[in-house]
């Protein structure tokens, strides 16, 4: 038997100048159920959600909270109805601690002293309740993506959240850190919540959540219950039933014919060893070879060196011994210039944070570490003409 409709948004519509993010969107949450929100970038998950969440405003539609119409003007109204977002950029200080962070703006029993003892005992509870343990006393800076989040669901469920949305939430977790997500994601819907779970991941969907709803171009195509959905189907609702889905969706597979490598190094690291220093991990010994024409893995779980060790090839970090070679030729340390040289380019874990210009231009992204060099400018003026024509 299905269980009763516990959030219902009807008519949704927004537009963003002459652009429609969302056309007359309908969507229903039951209670207890995890739903999955799935589409292709820009098919309006997200601004759906946002809405939600009073982070914009609709142009038309209606939200209902347990058969009762509700007006949410902006996230403190959502927060008083029991709506809470986790973001795919977190909305957090990095330079205050975990406990710091999931009290922020939440009401205090003693706010006369800075004695936090039922709070912790609070945050402790739901930490083992839901299996989300965070060191309280870390500094949010010096935590990995996947840990961020935990106290991020930690913030939402700390102020009684009813109604969980989570905005692409593995897009930084490890594999081990994602089955983690949906084991807590379950104890939470058999608890009473209920979760709105956005992504563009077929197999994830397909994993956790009980029904799944399909967005294409601002629209509400498809909603099914996992038991009688199939990959193909969303598929096509993602895509279109008039496309050629052979020529639209790539599907890899095993067994393909792929050239050798080459059997010279390109890129060789040699003993590589790093000081131990707040908020990173050292490195000791890092030793191996990366060959022309390879695709060369690095696994581990999130904090145990990965990035210190990318931060090292790109000459971001200085080293206490060992070397890094291209094409048996020796990069000294620190030289961030190596970046700018053309032969490496690096995406870093935290996109947003350590790659980006948030409040420049796609344009200035785009030719950042190049803009003083030829064809984009002549040393001391950036030819636009030049930049937008690429």
């Amino acid at each position: 038997m299905n269980a009763p409709i516990l959030l219902h948004m009807r008519g949704v519509s927004k537009a963003f100048g002459s652009t429609q993010a969302l056309d007359d969107v309908s969507f229903e949450l039951r209670q207890r159920e995890i739903h999955g929100l799935l589409g292709g970038n820009g098919a309006g998950k997200t601004t759906l959600m946002n809405i939600l969440f009073g982070l914009y405003r609709a142009d038309a539609g209606e939200i209902f909270l347990n058969d009762q119409p509700v007006h949410i003007t902006g996230p403190k109204d959502a927060i008083t109805h029991r709506i809470n977002m986790v973001h795919q950029h977190f909305l957090q200080v990095g330079s205050f601690t975990v406990l710091e962070n999931i009290l922020i703006g939440a009401p205090r029993k003693n706010r006369w002293n800075n004695r936090y003892d039922a709070e912790v005992q609070k945050i402790q509870s739901l930490q083992e309740r839901f299996g989300l343990q965070v060191p309280l006393d870390a500094l949010i800076e010096d935590l990995p993506m996947g840990m961020r989040q935990k106290v991020e669901i930690l913030k939402a469920l700390y102020r009684g959240v009813q109604v969980l949305i989570l905005d692409e939430p593995t897009t930084n977790l490890t594999p081990q850190e994602v089955d983690a997500l949906f084991q807590s994601l379950r104890v939470m819907v058999q608890e009473g919540l209920s979760v709105v779970f956005i992504t563009h991941k077929l197999r994830e969907v397909m994993s956790v959540c009980d029904r799944i709803t399909v967005l294409r171009n601002g629209k509400n195509v498809l909603t099914l219950d996992r038991q009688e959905a199939s990959e193909d189907a969303f598929v096509r609702a993602m895509v279109g039933e008039g496309m050629d889905l052979s020529r639209s969706v790539i599907f890899a597979h095993a067994g393909q014919d792929l050239p050798a490598p080459a059997p010279v190094p390109l890129l060789r690291v040699e003993g590589i060893v790093t000081a131990p220093a707040e908020g990173s991990v050292a490195l000791k010994g890092i030793s191996f070879d990366v060959r022309e024409g390879e695709i060369f893995g690095i696994a581990g779980v999130a904090g145990n060196g990965q990035r210190e060790l990318a931060e090292v090839v790109m000459g971001l970090l200085p080293v206490q011994s060992g070397q890094v070679f291209l094409r048996d030729q020796t990069l000294p340390h620190p030289d961030s210039r190596r970046v700018l040289k053309g032969d490496f380019a690096y995406i870093p874990e935290d996109r947003l944070h350590d790659g980006f210009l948030p409040r420049a231009s796609v344009a200035h992204n785009l030719i950042l570490g190049l803009h003083r060099r030829p064809p984009y400018s002549n040393g001391r003026v950036i030819d636009w003409s030049t930049v937008f024509s690429r």
